[in-house]
């Protein structure tokens, strides 16, 4: 069994900055890619970073500069540093992951979501 949990969330003051942590445990055999999609009420899910297993990382643009995601392959775990946090930057963050199990498939793994809240 597997299991993704984020944390890091909280009410931060725009221009502020939170760290969000991503960690993945159980019959781990790889871990691929791990992204960061985020999601306010009545709007689809946005994806926000990933980084690959090499490193490679892809952000959206409304986050390029502000946003750096990282992850620990020891760890099973990704991160999420977000620096000059604006109020649209507001919504529930989510971690997603494809784990190799050890049942030697692959399946699609989501995070509870943890929320992001920028107010002054």
């Amino acid at each position: 069994q597997v299991q993704v949990v984020e944390s890091g969330g909280g009410l931060v003051q725009p221009g502020g900055s939170l760290r969000l942590s991503c960690a993945a445990s159980g019959s781990i055999l790889n871990l691929y890619d791990m992204k960061w999609y985020r999601q306010v009420p009545g709007r689809q899910r946005e994806l926000v970073a990933s980084i690959s297993t090499d490193g490679a990382t892809n952000y959206a643009e409304s986050v390029k500069g502000r946003f750096v995601v990282s992850r620990d392959n020891a760890k099973n775990a990704a991160y999420l540093q977000m620096d000059s946090l604006k109020f649209e930057d507001t919504a529930v963050y989510y971690c997603h992951c494809n784990i190799r199990t050890s049942t030697m498939r692959v399946y699609e793994y989501w995070g509870q979501g943890t929320q992001v809240t920028v107010s002054s």
